[in-house]
């Protein structure tokens, strides 16, 4: 019989924000596949979890997933340049390894950071399992992401009644402008490469005073910065967002 497979979002940092279920899943399954964006480093994910539960007895997968701006990552596609053979290879032995324990029956428990469903890494090798094992079990645990943490944070409202809200990953958009005009409220994530430009964005089109930057929400060392002209180089870091909402 072959094990079932759990996606399980673990929130963007506090062990508090786990949800039950997935506390409960992560206690039953034996094995946890842990993402990890570089091979001597730690996984956040993992040491949110193990805040929150006992780990002892359970066998631990480590999955190196070099962090790189691509959407080909995973997807098996060849011709795309080294960079991304050398991704797929990664989630190819991840792939492989996850397999290899649900075939002997063993559940196994893929945990993320945030929520599964918002740019997870998980889904990069989504399709590639169902591919090899069609009839194969998954079930995806929600989590608290880091959107919704920011927003607490900050106290903000995200939509209400008719506002449209756009989501959107800072270093790949190329039409910002076009976006604030269009929408009420626009979430910019993992903009601390992009930063600068977002700042001159915003001046320009004179919504300065309507964005809040809010630095690794959920954390113990979160921060929310409510003038946008208070940040500081030493302030911008990879788990960063800019919300901006019309009318604040």
């Amino acid at each position: 019989m072959t094990g079932k497979l759990y996606v399980i979002g673990v929130g963007p940092g506090d062990p508090e924000l786990l949800t039950l279920k997935a506390v409960r899943i992560l206690k039953e399954v034996k094995c946890i596949c842990v993402p990890k964006g570089r091979e001597e480093g730690n996984s956040l994910a993992l040491s949110i979890v193990q805040k929150a539960l006992s780990l002892e007895g359970k066998e631990i997968i480590e999955a190196h997933f070099p962090m790189t701006k691509t959407k080909q990552q995973g997807l098996g596609i060849r011709g795309q340049g080294l960079e991304n053979s050398r991704l797929d290879n990664k989630w190819a032995e991840t792939v492989k390894n996850i397999l290899g324990r649900l075939n002997k029956g063993i559940d196994v428990a893929f945990i993320t950071l945030g929520d599964p469903a918002v740019y997870s890494t998980f889904f990069y090798l989504y399709d590639r399992l169902l591919e090899l094992n069609p009839n194969l079990k998954i079930e995806i645990i929600p989590g608290v992401s880091s959107i919704n943490a920011s927003a607490a944070l900050a106290g903000l409202s995200l939509g209400l009644a008719d506002e449209r809200i756009a989501i959107l990953p800072a270093n790949y958009i190329d039409n910002l402008k076009e976006m604030l005009g269009k929408f009420d409220t626009v979430v910019l994530m993992k903009v601390h490469k992009v930063f600068e430009g977002i700042r001159q964005t915003l001046t320009e089109m004179n919504f300065l005073n309507n964005a809040i930057y809010i630095s690794r929400a959920g954390m113990e060392d979160e921060k929310v910065f409510k003038n946008i002209n208070s940040v500081k180089e030493e302030d911008l870091n990879y788990f960063s967002m800019i919300i901006v909402k019309k009318g604040r």
